[in-house]
């Protein structure tokens, strides 16, 4: 049993001595969009910026924690649908080469603003609408992230909703195509 328990402490403090954790910052250009069967398909340019944590449990695998603000949204003809969000993926990431990694993971949003802005002719007429949008989303994300240097690097990413925006029925969900630039410390 001792031998055990020894074999098992060696065991974990060698994982844990490969073990990496850095902290980081990004910020991003993203094009958003509504998608599903009760929606019309018009990209919006947003932002994001945000915090995240990478801890690599070996030279192949990572998890990646984030927390990020991102405008979200869609344009529809005459009207624009600001509904932003702090997003909080989980990636798990898997290390092609030293350099590049491919990323998949769960994504939690929380609404915090939801607002909608008509624009006919040179007059514009923005309401809030956020007792007509959930104010939970979850998604799907799947990208890529390329190191730069040991520090820099980018990160292309698509995010799919699962849950719809609206309130009352229908078929919208969030999409998301993120390009970001990032520092880990």
């Amino acid at each position: 049993m001792k031998k055990v328990f020894l074999l098992l402490a060696v065991m974990t403090l060698s994982m844990s001595a490969m073990a990496q954790t850095q902290f980081g910052v990004k910020v991003g250009f993203d094009m958003t969009n509504f998608w599903g069967s009760d929606t019309k398909h018009g990209m919006a340019p947003n932002y994001q910026i945000g915090a995240l944590l990478e801890h690599k449990f070996s030279d192949k695998f990572a998890i990646a924690p984030e927390a990020v603000f991102a405008a979200q949204g869609a344009k529809f003809d005459n009207v624009t649908y600001n509904v932003n969000y702090i997003n909080v993926p989980v990636m798990l990431k898997y290390y092609v080469s030293p350099v590049f990694s491919l990323d998949f993971g769960p994504q939690l949003g929380i609404n915090v603003y939801s607002k909608a802005t008509s624009e006919v002719g040179n007059v514009k007429v923005t309401n809030d609408i956020k007792d007509v949008t959930k104010s939970i989303d979850f998604g799907v994300g799947i990208g890529g992230t390329y190191s730069l240097t040991e520090n820099a690097f980018v990160q292309a990413r698509y995010t799919l909703g699962v849950t719809d925006v609206f309130d009352g029925g229908g078929n919208c969900k969030n999409g998301n195509i993120q390009v970001a630039f990032g520092w880990k410390f």
